[in-house]
C-alpha cells in the first residue's frame, strides 16, 4: 500500500477538533495507567461512550471529538464503539503518557497540545481498524481491501476527474467486472454511486461554510449548476442554499 494514504483526504476535508471533558460527555475514553496497558474506546455514533468494562467514571481521561459527524463517511463506516487495546503498542502507551502529563501541568498552549496529541491517538486507533477490517459492507471494508482502497483513495484525491469505472478499476488492478462485483460486495454500493455520494459530502460542507454553488459545482466536476442542483436535492432532500441557511441558524 506504499503511496496510497487512506486518511490523509478525509484529514484535509473533516477538520478533527478534540476537546477535554467530563467522562459523561465523553465520545473518546482512554482507561488504565500510563506506561501501563490501557485502552481506548471512541464512541463513533457521538454518544458518550459505554458498555466499556469499566465505569466510565474510571476513564482516566475523557473528551469530545469533533471530526465532520453525520457527513464523515468513514466515521459512519466505524462501529458505534470501537475499543484499542495499547497492550503491545509501546508507542501509543509513550503517546497516552505524553497527554496525561500534559492533561495535569495545564501549561501555556495545554489545550492546543492535547488537541494535537489526542488527534495522533485517533489516527492510530483509525488505522489499526482499517487493518483490522469490517464484515460489514462499507467504506471501511472498502479501505481494508488493498485493491478497493486505491481506488477509493483516487476518488477522495481527485472528486473532479472524470472517473469511470475502467479508470477506477485500473486504478485497483483489476478487471473491469471483478472490480465492480468486489466493489458492490465490500462497499455496498456501485463505484459511481460512492463517487456521487462523496462529491456531494464534500460539496455540502463547502456550501455550509459559504461557497457559491456555482464554485462548488465547477470544484465538483458538474457541468453545471442547475445539473449539480438537482443532484444535490436528490441525495439531501433539500437545495445547495439549505446547508449555507443552516450553517447561519446554527
Amino acid at each position: 500500500m506504499a503511496g496510497y494514504d487512506r486518511l490523509s483526504a478525509l484529514m484535509q476535508y473533516f477538520q478533527m477538533e478534540v476537546a477535554p471533558c467530563a467522562p459523561q460527555e465523553a465520545d473518546l475514553l482512554i482507561f488504565g495507567a500510563p506506561g501501563a496497558a490501557c485502552e481506548v474506546v471512541f464512541a463513533s455514533g457521538g454518544t458518550a461512550a459505554s458498555g466499556s468494562p469499566c465505569a466510565v467514571e474510571e476513564a482516566m481521561f475523557a473528551a469530545r471529538v469533533g471530526w465532520g459527524g453525520a457527513v464523515n463517511p468513514l466515521l459512519q463506516a466505524l462501529p458505534a464503539q470501537v475499543r484499542y487495546r495499547l497492550k503491545e503498542d509501546a508507542e501509543a502507551q509513550a503517546l497516552v503518557s505524553v497527554l496525561m502529563a500534559e492533561n495535569r501541568a495545564q501549561r501555556c498552549g495545554a489545550d492546543s497540545v492535547l488537541s494535537r496529541l489526542c488527534e495522533i491517538l485517533l489516527v492510530r486507533l483509525l488505522r489499526h481498524q482499517i487493518a483490522e477490517g469490517s464484515t460489514a459492507p462499507g467504506l471501511l471494508a472498502g479501505l481494508s481491501d488493498p485493491r478497493l482502497s486505491r481506488a477509493i483513495v483516487a476518488m477522495h484525491d481527485q472528486p473532479a476527474r472524470q472517473w469511470r469505472t475502467e479508470d477506477l478499476a485500473r486504478e485497483a488492478g483489476l478487471s473491469l467486472s471483478r472490480f465492480s462485483e468486489l466493489f458492490a460486495a465490500r462497499v455496498g454500493e456501485t463505484p459511481m454511486a460512492y463517487l456521487r455520494r462523496w462529491r456531494l459530502t464534500i460539496a455540502q460542507r463547502d456550501l455550509a461554510r459559504g461557497d457559491r454553488v456555482e464554485a462548488v459545482a465547477r470544484r465538483y466536476g458538474y457541468g453545471s449548476p442547475e445539473g449539480f442542483t438537482r443532484a444535490y436535492k436528490r441525495a439531501h432532500g433539500a437545495p445547495p442554499m439549505a446547508a449555507r441557511l443552516a450553517e447561519r441558524a446554527a
